[in-house]
């Protein structure tokens, strides 16, 4: 029995998808792995004043004695004092990881978890973040999980040591 099937074709890459303006060419190569760079290193900066917030209460937080009790009565986790330290050192230690791009994929992931968690406590809110709403952390959470699944890029630590997880 011989196989009919049709041949799968290879997905088309940026590299081989015509542009509308071919000299273009050279600035896209050189500028993407620039851009997703700045995007790894802006969402994981993004998250340190949230964790100073939450451990140290800088930048108008309440440290994490109160975030622990905001937790627990608050938000409803059983151990309030547990789960703000854990968000707090995601924020922090994967954080600051995602921007220097080590460990990119662990911390990336983390960071998706965390905030894929941080959607459940807005989600009674609706959906605009001006409400409260769950939007803002599942646009984060969608952003880390993108580095979860591609890693660090061409400007990480991950790939300056030669080694990704």
């Amino acid at each position: 029995m011989t196989d009919t099937a049709a041949p799968v074709s290879a997905p088309v890459s940026a590299a081989t998808t015509p542009l509308a303006i071919p000299a273009l060419r050279p600035l896209y190569a050189a500028a993407g792995p620039l851009a997703d760079a700045g995007l790894r290193v802006a969402a994981g900066l993004f998250l340190l004043p949230h964790a100073a917030q939450k451990l140290f209460g800088w930048f108008g937080g309440y440290g994490l004695e109160a975030s622990g009790q905001y937790f627990e009565t608050q938000l409803g986790f059983a151990d309030g004092f547990a789960a703000a330290l854990a968000a707090g050192l995601v924020e922090l230690v994967a954080g600051l990881a995602l921007a220097l791009g080590l460990g990119t994929r662990i911390a990336a992931g983390a960071i998706a978890v965390m905030l894929l968690v941080a959607t459940t406590v807005h989600l009674p809110n609706g959906f605009f973040w001006t409400d409260g709403g769950w939007e803002y952390p599942v646009l984060w959470a969608i952003l880390a999980a993108r580095f979860a699944a591609a890693g660090g890029g061409a400007y990480s630590l991950d790939r300056l040591i030669g080694r990704e997880v």
